[in-house]
């Protein structure tokens, strides 16, 4: 594995951890995740003065955490409101 790969692995790793953190410790929509990624969309698109290989790669690397963060949480979302609970799970107090 070259130092592009072990950059891109480790950005992306570090932003799916640091979303996973503020998704537990806060009352964090999905909204304000996919509005990060819009702005991170926006920030790539405005390369005119170039950043150079090694933020190209971390912008990569960052937007595709990003996107598959916003890919698990939307399939959580849709798994959990589809799913068939059995009646002991429905029970008052019982945390899903």
């Amino acid at each position: 594995m070259d130092w592009r790969e072990l950059t891109y692995n480790k950005t992306f790793e570090q932003e799916v951890r640091g979303l996973e953190r503020r998704r537990a410790s806060t009352a964090c929509a999905i909204e304000e995740i996919e509005s990060l990624l819009e702005s991170l969309y926006n920030l790539d698109g405005d390369n005119w003065i170039g950043r150079g290989e090694v933020q190209d790669i971390v912008m990569a690397a960052t937007i595709a955490a990003h996107e598959h963060f916003l890919a698990e949480w939307r399939t959580e979302d849709t798994n959990h409101t589809n799913r068939i609970y059995e009646p002991h799970e429905l029970a008052v107090g019982h945390h899903r």
